[in-house]
């Protein structure tokens, strides 16, 4: 699909709509980043840069994901009507919406919160009231909200509240969120459609637009940069779309897209891109295992929620450069890039390698109220967030036990089978 690489200014005479959705993304051409603000005054600022590298192409060649009929179709110029939708981690949604006929453009973000320009960490810890949330733009003489909005109700569980698949939290919720008026009436006769083919009451919001935030960089476009990436969307239901026979099959060329990417644009692929971590690939052995491999103070602390001693444990004071992994299963937790010494005396990150890997739980314990944070896939407790990190890195401080992990040094990441990982520890 071609569309032009400045977005400009989109005039209030566009439809618009909005579905709130989870953590996915799937634009169908170049990635967004810069920022995207939609305030209910029906003011639009976008700045993007399309910056596809040919490896990129090369992995949505072989995507698991059916191909983009809208890839070839050139947007430039055409009105455009918009819709917002939220039904879980936002990749998925996106990669799905982006692949229905008639749709130019879909972008993840952040909407209805109750804070300007909110980041991934303060969405998913620090109770901004945000969605996550895709922005599809499509061509109303190719497809309808009608259409859109019974696609969507095919990848959500309306009637779940505050969770589509394995997401949990508010901002999961699943959302239908609309600018124009007219639209609303569209919106209420498809919900009152779908309310007859379930059995309990539909919990999917339907309200009036407040602002849409465009989401971190490395979220745009993610299962098209990403193809084995983590997504809960079943993209069948693409399978019966009526689609015209010159647009079927439809996947931009290689060389195409490199001519595209003139004055090395394709050498300006983000460093800092998140890699996805397969929770398929890791286990969590038996408790009775557990305590023939774990030492006393391991299992005390990742099984029995124990803390290490401040300052006498084994990484709070580790530079070496390195992997951090769960000390139960052996799923990457942290990066030693991301290593600072906050003289706690406990190993504390700016972040975990990728934010599925960590899950988090209001502890009560000892009077206080914190933010626990546990291993996705061992359920190992690792410690707690809190929000005195450095503040040009996001402002949180993961306060890690050195007994809920292990060590791996770079040297041995590749014999370790860790060697894909090595570039978010350089």
């Amino acid at each position: 699909m071609k569309i032009s690489k400045m977005r400009l200014t989109i005039p209030v005479i566009i439809l618009s709509i909005v579905i709130f959705t989870g953590c996915g993304n799937g634009t169908v051409s170049g990635s967004a980043s810069g920022s995207e603000i939609i305030e209910n005054t029906g003011k639009v600022v976008t700045s993007v840069s399309a910056t596809e590298t040919t490896e990129m192409v090369e992995k949505r060649l072989n995507s698991r994901f059916p191909n983009n009929p809208n890839e070839k179709i050139d947007y430039t110029g055409v009105k455009l009507s918009e819709i917002w939708l939220a039904g879980g981690c936002f990749w998925g949604v996106e990669a799905y919406m982006a692949r229905i006929y008639g749709v130019a453009d879909v972008t993840s973000g952040y909407a209805n919160g109750k804070t300007e320009n909110p980041t991934y960490e303060d969405v998913s810890y620090r109770e901004t009231g945000h969605a996550e949330t895709v922005h599809v733009r499509y061509d109303p003489a190719k497809t309808s909200l009608n259409e859109l909005l019974n696609y969507f109700f095919k990848i959500i569980d309306p009637t779940s509240i505050n969770q589509q698949g394995n997401d949990v939290g508010s901002q999961y919720r699943s959302g239908i969120y609309y600018m124009e008026d007219s639209d609303l009436e569209v919106i209420q006769k498809v919900v009152a459609e779908q309310q007859k083919l379930v059995d309990k009451p539909i919990s999917t919001e339907v309200q009036k637009l407040i602002r849409y935030d465009l989401a971190e960089d490395y979220h745009q476009d993610y299962l098209e940069k990403n193809p084995d990436g983590y997504c809960h969307v079943d993209f069948s239901p693409l399978e019966t779309q009526v689609i015209p026979e010159e647009n079927k099959g439809a996947i931009n060329d290689p060389t195409e897209e490199k001519n595209m990417n003139t004055e090395g644009e394709a050498d300006k692929m983000t460093k800092n891109t998140e890699i996805f971590v397969d929770p398929a690939l890791y286990s969590k052995p038996d408790d009775a295992t557990l305590k023939k491999t774990l030492t006393a103070e391991q299992y005390a602390v990742t099984q029995n929620s124990n803390t290490d001693p401040a300052f006498s444990n084994e990484y709070w004071d580790n530079h070496e450069t390195g992997l951090y992994v769960d000390v139960v299963t052996g799923e990457p937790m942290f990066s030693s890039k991301d290593k600072f010494d906050s003289g706690c005396g406990w190993p504390s990150f700016t972040r975990p390698i990728s934010p599925e890997v960590v899950t988090t739980e209001t502890d009560t314990s000892f009077g206080m109220e914190r933010v626990e944070v546990r291993s996705r896939v061992g359920d190992s407790h690792m410690g707690h967030v809190f929000e005195d990190g450095p503040v040009d890195k996001g402002g949180l401080r993961y306060c890690i036990n050195s007994s809920s992990v292990r060590f791996i040094p770079l040297s041995d990441m590749e014999a370790e089978g860790y060697g894909h990982l090595i570039a978010l520890v350089k």
